[in-house]
C-alpha cells in the first residue's frame, strides 16, 4: 500500500502517517457524550462474552442439535449462522478489545465447520442460493476482512471466492454477461428454488407478500395454492421455469466479494468484473424508466417473463421489492465507483429511489403495508393523521405496497456521494414527513439500522441532543438483550422445535449503529451485502491495532464536502496516540488540518497522528476529496 510523502518529517519507525498534531486544551469537565461513548464500549465487552458463553461452544460454532432443510428444500439458513456475530469485528475496528477479533474469528470458523458438516457449504462458501441472503451471511467475513486484512486465510478466500464469479468461474457467462441463476455460489448456478421437486408455498411466513408470479392462469390468492398440493407443485415448476434461471439484480450483491479481493490483493481483474457486471446492469436501465430486475440466460430483459422488466427472484414484485433492490444497486454502485472512480455507476442506484419517490403518497399510519414495522414508533407518535410512503412494489397491477421509505437508502447514497443532488432527495423525504425527525426510538431490528433521520439532522444542526440520546438507546438495547439472554428459558441444544434458528439474531447484543455514526461519521452497513463506508476511522499508535485507543472518545459533527470536523477527547490520565485515517481504505485524501481555531496545515494524504496528553480534547477541520487514493485493505503499518 503506498504511503503518502510526509508533511514535516514525522516518523515513527521509519513510517510517515502525515503531520502530528497534540491537544493542548485541558478539560475542564468530561464531555457527557464522551462518557456514555466509553460506557458503551464497557456494557458490550461484557454482553458479548455472555451470549458466546450462552450460546456457542468451544471451537466457535452454534449450540444446535439438528440439520438445516426446512426451507427452500434444504437451500435456507446459512446466513442465519452467521448472523448473530455479523457486527463483532466492526466493534473491534471501532475499539473493542482484542479479545473481540479472536473470538468472532473463532466463530467464523467454528460456524462455517458446524454448516459444512450440514452440507450447506463447498469449500468455505455456500453452495448456491440467493444474493439477498448470501449478502447478509457474509458481512461476518467482510468485517473480518476490514479487521484483519493482513490475515493470509481471508486473503486467499476473499481470492478464491471471487474467482467462482470472474470469467472461467462457474457462475458468470462471460459471452451474455450475466450470472446463470438467481441461486449461485461454490456449487456454481443453481437452478430452480430447491432440490425437490418444485413447489410453492414454502412456508406460511410468506403469506403476507402475495403470490411471487404473474400470469399464471386460475390462481389469484396465496390460500389457492396453501389448500391444494397439486396447485402448489404446477406454480412451483412455473416459478423454476420463469423466475429460476437467468440473472436477477439481486446478484450485484456477488460484486463484493470480487471487491474484497480487489481490496486485499490489488490485482486489476477483480475490479474489471466489477465495472463489467454493475455496468451491464446500467445498460439495461437505459432507455427505460426504471432498472428492470431480470434478465435471462441470453442477457435479455424479461427473456423468461414475457417481457416483464418486473418479477424477478427478490427484485420489484415479491417478496420485499425496494429493499432488495435499491440495498442491491447500491451496494454494486458504491463498489463499482470506489474500485474505478467511476461516479456514473452511482445513478443505478438513485434510479429505484427516484422512481418510487415519483409515485409517493400521503396514506395513514394503518396504510402501511409489508416491511413497515420499523416505523411502528415513529408513526404511533406523529400527531398528524397522514405520511408521506413509497410503494416497495410493482406487478401487473402497477405500484402497491406503501410503506415509509427506508431511511438507511437514500442516506447511505448522500453519505456515499455527498452530492448536492443526493442530499435533495433526503429533504424531499424530510417535508413529506409528518413524524418527528429528530426523535430517537429504542428498537432494534437484526440488521441494527434505522436511526438515520435523527443522525441526518444531527448533522444539519438541527439535532443537538442526538449524541447523549442515540447513545443512550444503544445502551438500552445492549441490556435488553443482555437480560433477554440471562432469563432465555430455552435449550440451545434441543434443536428447532425449540429453537428457531433466528433466536440467536434476536439476541446478539452487539450494537455498532451508534458508535459508527458518532465516532466515524457513517452509517451502519447495508445488511445484504455492503462495504463498511468508514468516513473517517482509528488506529491506536501503541497498541499498533485498529480502534479508538482505552480511554478516548470521538465525536465526528459535520461531514460536508467541504470539510468534515472530529472531536477527540482523551478521558483518562494517561497519554494517548492515536492515527486518523479517512475512509475504510484510506481512499479520502486530505488536503489541510486545522486544530481548534489555529491555521490550515497541509496534509497532502489520508492519515495525522494525533497526541492526546491525559484529559486532554482537541478539534480537527479536515478538507478532504472522497475516494482521490487509491483503495486497499491494508494495515497503514504494513511495509510500502
Amino acid at each position: 500500500m503506498l504511503r503518502p510523502e510526509p508533511t514535516d518529517g514525522t516518523q515513527t519507525g521509519g513510517e510517515t502517517f502525515g503531520p502530528r498534531l497534540t491537544a493542548r486544551r485541558t478539560l475542564t469537565e468530561h464531555p457527557r457524550w464522551a462518557l456514555l461513548e466509553r460506557e458503551l464500549f464497557a456494557a458490550q465487552e461484557k454482553a458479548w462474552r455472555l451470549f458466546a458463553d450462552r450460546y456457542t461452544e468451544g471451537d466457535g460454532r452454534l449450540v444446535f442439535r439438528d440439520t438445516l432443510g426446512a426451507g427452500m428444500d434444504g437451500r435456507d439458513g446459512v446466513d442465519d449462522f452467521y448472523e448473530p456475530f455479523f457486527n463483532w469485528p466492526t466493534l473491534y475496528v471501532l475499539g473493542g478489545s482484542a479479545e473481540l477479533l479472536t473470538a468472532a474469528r473463532r466463530h467464523w470458523r467454528g460456524v462455517t465447520a458446524q454448516l459444512t458438516e450440514m452440507g450447506m457449504l463447498v469449500d468455505g462458501l455456500e453452495r448456491g442460493y440467493d444474493w439477498f441472503h448470501q449478502g447478509e451471511g457474509l458481512l461476518l467475513f467482510y468485517g473480518l476482512c476490514l479487521a484483519d486484512p493482513g490475515d493470509p486465510e481471508l486473503r486467499a478466500l476473499a481470492g478464491r471466492f471471487a474467482d467462482l464469479y470472474l470469467p472461467g468461474g462457474p457462475n458468470y457467462d462471460p459471452e451474455h454477461r450475466v450470472l446463470r441463476a438467481p441461486h449461485n455460489g461454490a456449487a456454481g448456478p443453481r437452478f430452480g428454488f430447491s432440490d425437490e421437486e418444485p413447489y410453492f408455498p414454502w412456508s406460511l411466513a410468506l403469506h403476507p407478500y402475495g403470490l411471487p408470479l404473474d400470469g399464471f392462469e386460475g390462481v389469484t390468492s396465496f390460500d389457492e395454492l396453501a389448500a391444494s398440493p397439486e396447485l402448489a407443485r404446477a406454480y412451483g415448476r412455473a416459478m423454476w421455469d420463469r423466475m429460476g434461471r437467468g440473472d436477477t439484480l439481486a446478484n450485484l450483491g456477488a460484486t463484493g466479494l470480487a471487491t474484497h479481493a480487489f481490496l486485499l490483493s490489488g490485482e486489476q481483474r477483480y475490479a474489471d468484473w466489477v465495472a463489467e457486471y454493475v455496468g451491464v446492469w446500467r445498460e439495461r436501465l437505459e432507455g427505460r424508466e426504471v432498472v428492470p430486475d431480470n434478465a435471462g440466460a441470453h442477457g435479455v430483459v424479461g427473456e423468461y417473463l414475457d417481457g416483464r422488466w418486473y418479477g424477478g427472484h427478490y427484485g420489484w414484485s415479491w417478496p420485499h421489492g425496494l429493499s432488495p433492490v435499491a440495498s442491491s444497486t447500491l451496494v454494486g454502485a458504491a463498489n463499482a465507483t470506489l474500485l474505478t472512480g467511476d461516479r456514473g455507476f452511482l445513478d443505478l442506484a438513485r434510479n429505484p429511489l427516484d422512481t418510487v419517490l415519483r409515485h409517493a403518497e400521503q396514506r395513514g399510519a394503518d396504510e402501511r403495508g409489508t416491511l413497515g414495522e420499523r416505523w411502528d414508533p415513529h408513526l404511533a407518535a406523529m400527531e398528524a393523521e397522514r405520511t408521506l410512503m413509497v410503494p416497495q412494489r410493482h406487478n401487473d397491477a402497477g405500484w402497491f405496497d406503501y410503506t415509509v421509505m427506508p431511511g438507511q437508502l437514500p442516506v447511505g447514497l448522500w453519505h456515499f456521494s455527498r452530492d448536492e443532488a443526493d442530499r435533495e432527495r433526503i429533504e424531499v423525504l424530510r417535508t413529506g414527513s409528518s413524524w418527528d425527525w429528530t426523535a430517537v426510538h429504542t428498537q432494534r431490528i437484526k440488521d441494527e439500522a434505522g436511526h438515520e433521520e435523527p443522525w441526518y439532522e444531527f448533522l444539519h444542526g438541527r439535532n443537538p441532543g442526538f449524541p447523549e440520546r442515540m447513545l443512550r438507546s444503544a445502551l438500552a438495547s445492549c441490556a435488553e438483550r443482555v437480560a433477554a439472554i440471562e432469563n432465555d428459558p430455552t435449550d440451545p441444544a434441543v434443536g428447532p422445535d425449540v429453537l428457531d434458528i433466528h433466536h440467536w439474531q434476536h439476541l446478539n447484543p452487539v450494537v455498532t449503529e451508534a458508535l459508527l455514526q458518532l465516532t466515524t461519521g457513517s452509517p451502519q452497513v447495508l445488511y445484504n451485502g455492503g462495504l463498511t463506508q468508514l468516513h473517517v476511522r482509528y488506529h491506536d499508535m501503541d497498541a499498533r491495532r485498529p480502534g479508538l485507543p482505552t480511554d478516548v472518545a470521538a465525536l465526528v459533527t459535520d461531514i460536508r464536502p467541504e470539510h468534515t470536523v472530529v472531536e477527540l477527547v482523551n478521558l483518562g490520565g494517561s497519554a494517548r496516540s492515536l492515527l486518523v485515517q479517512t475512509g475504510s481504505f484510506a481512499e479520502h485524501h486530505v488536503a489541510t488540518v486545522r486544530v481548534d481555531d489555529g491555521p490550515e496545515q497541509p496534509v497532502d494524504g489520508p492519515y495525522c497522528r494525533v497526541d492526546l496528553p491525559g484529559n486532554t480534547r482537541i478539534r480537527l477541520t479536515l478538507t478532504m476529496t472522497l475516494r482521490a487514493g487509491r483503495a486497499a485493505l491494508a494495515s497503514p503499518w504494513e511495509t510500502a
